[in-house]
This record gives C-alpha cells, structure tokens and sequence, in this order.
C-alpha cells in the first residue's frame, strides 16, 4: 500500500479538490495505541492495489499532527476518532469510521457508491 504522509496543512485544500476527481482516504493512526496499530494491519493486508488504483491514500500520524488531526475534524464534519478512516469524495466526507469498524470492504462499497 502506498502511503502519501499527510503532515502538512495545506494538504487538506490538495485533498479537496483530488477528490473532485477520484476518491480519497485518510487513515488518522495514532501510533502509541495498539487498536490503531492492529486497524492499520488490517486494512494494509486487505488492500488491493488493482481495485484501489485510483484512490489516494494518506496516513495521519495524529500524535505528531494532532493541529491536522482537529482540521480534517473540522474540515470535513466529523468528530475526532483515533484510529478513523475518512472516505473524501467531491470535497465531502462520505463515509468514515473508527476502531474496529475500519473495513476494507466497506471503504471499497463506500467508493464504489
């Protein structure tokens, strides 16, 4: 899986308007916690390059950019969990999900949608 590192607040305007195009996923990790690290495993091992090439993922790593962690809060609507995934479709979050909710399947029925 390829990763593009979200740690740079700017790169939330970037996010908006590739998602006018394709879709794309954030995944906020929060490296001290073993259920973000175990919901990060998951999600690795079931990722499939060729039904996800046109999604551009990005990994948060919130302990080190909690100020962007509050912003993609803010941003896109929803309330701060740690892990989460956000689903960025058209400048909106269409779907998003924490903990052991974070599916690849249903990320991809989300993008599929």
């Amino acid at each position: 899986m390829n990763w593009n590192r979200l740690d740079n607040i700017d790169t939330l305007d970037k996010i908006i308007e590739d998602s006018k195009e394709n879709p794309v996923v954030i995944f906020k990790h929060s490296t001290s916690c073993s259920i973000s690290a175990m919901a990060l495993n998951r999600l690795e091992r079931s990722w499939n390059e060729s039904e996800m090439s046109e999604v551009k993922a990005y990994y948060l790593d919130l302990i080190s950019y909690r100020d962007i962690s509050n912003a993609v809060a803010e941003k896109f609507g929803v309330m701060h969990q740690s892990p989460q995934i956000l689903l960025i479709k058209n400048g909106a979050c269409v779907y998003d999900d924490s903990h052991m909710g974070i599916s690849y399947q249903n990320l991809k029925s989300g993008i599929a949608a």
